[in-house]
């Protein structure tokens, strides 16, 4: 629907002209009128109406000056001029600001039928090549930014200066679903990113094999996208319908550089690719996560799945599924920093998983286990999304396999759990993280661990870590911030929100008081 706007001194005109025609079924919508010049002036340059029906004798100033006033600051909407007077100086001065119609009062319907309808094809005409002209105007310039994420521009061609690739710093971020549903409601980064972009003077933005391509501009953008991250690390998880809960984020080292762009973008990539490393419900993976690929070499061999697969027979004999998960992450460990593809890490699992069921099965020969096929078990396995869900495969086997042979309960986990926080407490734990190491998924692992203990996972960690701060506190000469690393909080400020809730106290008064009354 285009924008109409009318201008005339006298209401009877107006409301003529708004009956005088089914505006609406022409395609305009009437967005504002004016009973004089000056009205009609701050009305157009407002509105930006498409077409203008203007009275040429107004109080204030006349229609001819309202529109060279108005083409002056760059107006380029459709005029129609109305006037009582039928006089070729006026035709002709409107001429020169671009007027299309000069009508005389009283108005006849068809003839200002046949007008207006000459005008909608005109601007029916200029859209569709406004947007062919913005539709190619946008490839060549996504083809640019491609360029330069990928280190092939030329810059001694480019305009950086009309680019805005001007600025002190760069970084590449990769936006795509976080489901694999096609169905679910999808944000856009842009929106959660909260920065205004005009002229992509913040950001720019390419789809590449259907995801988002952002290259942030500048350290306003980038501090925003960092703020945003901080916020992120200290909720964990997002809210349930939140837009991040629909996005997965992948982003590279920050670059001072335009040759150092790619660098960035390479990261991003890199990581995209390692989503299958990630924990349950984590949505962001960041440039600090990336091995040294130079360095990686594949660490699958018949020796580590023979190694493996003894060790965690062996800690299943035990009934010991503290164990069990240490040996799953240090698999975990292994594999994050070796260069073997993600089917051959699923294919190592599945080999994994049927020589423990033989080693079980002749060993317990007389107890019956209820193990899945051999080729619904390989089925199962490859088709996991993440490597924490074959860990939950995993466990959940185990435990089948300690219920069938006598020594499983609930109880023997949270104490297991319990035992697992209190030795690795000074890593980032989460109850996502560690749930799948000992069969569950995270949300029934967090009603039995808060029945069982008393309080909810993230509550009791703090209480650990912040026990072992205290110790730290008093017992080495380390700084406060140095402390908090080495007792599992990335956030300094955080860490003495925990400390002040838990003690009462911040933990320099701690240590303060405690000297103090040893003295």
């Amino acid at each position: 629907m285009y924008k109409l706007m009318i201008a005339d001194d006298e209401v009877t005109i107006r409301e003529g002209l708004k009956c005088l025609l089914d505006w609406e079924s022409e395609g305009f919508a009437l967005v504002g009128e004016a009973a004089n010049g000056d009205d009609a002036l701050a009305l157009i340059l407002k509105e930006r109406p498409d077409l203008v029906l203007l009275d040429i004798r107004m109080p204030g100033m006349s229609g001819l000056d309202v529109i060279r006033l108005a083409r002056q600051q760059d107006f380029t909407g459709k005029v129609v001029i109305l006037s009582g007077y039928s006089d070729f100086n006026y035709a002709r001065e409107a001429i020169r600001y671009d007027v299309l119609s000069y009508l005389t009062k009283p108005l006849d319907e068809d003839e200002l039928l046949g007008i207006v309808r000459d005008i909608r094809q005109q601007l029916d005409a200029d859209a569709a090549a406004l947007d062919s002209s913005e539709h190619y105007r946008q490839k060549a310039y996504d083809a640019i930014i491609y360029d330069i994420l990928n280190g092939s521009a030329d810059y001694a061609m480019l305009d950086l200066s009309a680019l805005h690739m001007n600025a002190d710093i760069y970084q590449a971020v990769i936006c795509e679903k976080y489901s694999r549903s096609q169905n679910d409601i999808s944000y856009r980064f842009s929106e959660l990113l909260r920065v205004t972009n005009q002229d992509n003077n913040s950001f720019d933005k390419i789809t590449v094999d259907s995801r988002e391509v952002f290259l942030l501009k500048g350290s306003f953008a980038i501090q925003k996208f960092k703020d945003f991250l901080d916020r992120y690390e200290t909720e964990r998880k997002p809210q349930k319908d939140s837009p991040l809960d629909s996005l997965f984020l992948a982003y590279g080292r920050p670059v001072t550089s335009l040759s150092a762009i790619p660098d960035s973008y390479d990261d991003a990539r890199r990581l995209i690719g390692r989503r299958f490393f990630c924990i349950q419900g984590q949505h962001t993976i960041g440039y600090e996560s990336l091995p040294a690929f130079e360095l990686c070499s594949p660490v699958i061999s018949q020796e580590l799945l023979n190694e493996y697969a003894a060790k965690l027979f062996d800690a299943l004999s035990a009934s010991s599924h503290s164990r069990t998960a240490e040996l799953l992450e240090e698999l975990f460990g292994k594999l994050y920093s070796a260069s073997d593809s993600i089917d051959s890490i699923k294919l190592f699992f599945a080999d994994l998983y049927l020589q423990l069921k033989s080693r079980i099965s002749y060993s317990y020969s007389g107890n019956e286990i209820p193990f899945p096929g051999n080729a619904e078990a390989i089925r199962m396995i490859s088709e996991k999304y993440y490597l924490y869900e074959i860990f939950l495969f995993l466990t959940e086997q185990f435990e089948t396999v300690l219920s069938a042979i006598g020594h499983s309960s609930r109880e023997g986990v949270i104490d297991d759990i319990l035992y697992y926080i209190e030795h690795n407490y000074t890593r980032a734990l989460t109850l996502e993280s560690i749930a799948p190491l000992f069969g569950y998924n995270s949300s029934y692992l967090g009603k039995i661990f808060s029945k069982k203990v008393g309080e909810n996972f993230n509550s009791y960690l703090d209480r650990v870590r912040i026990e072992h701060s205290k110790k730290l506190l008093l017992a080495e000469d380390m700084k406060v911030y140095e402390i908090a690393e080495k007792v599992g909080y990335r956030n300094v400020d955080y860490f003495h929100i925990k400390f002040k809730k838990h003690v009462g106290q911040t933990p320099a008064e701690f240590r303060k008081s405690k000297n103090e009354a040893s003295d």
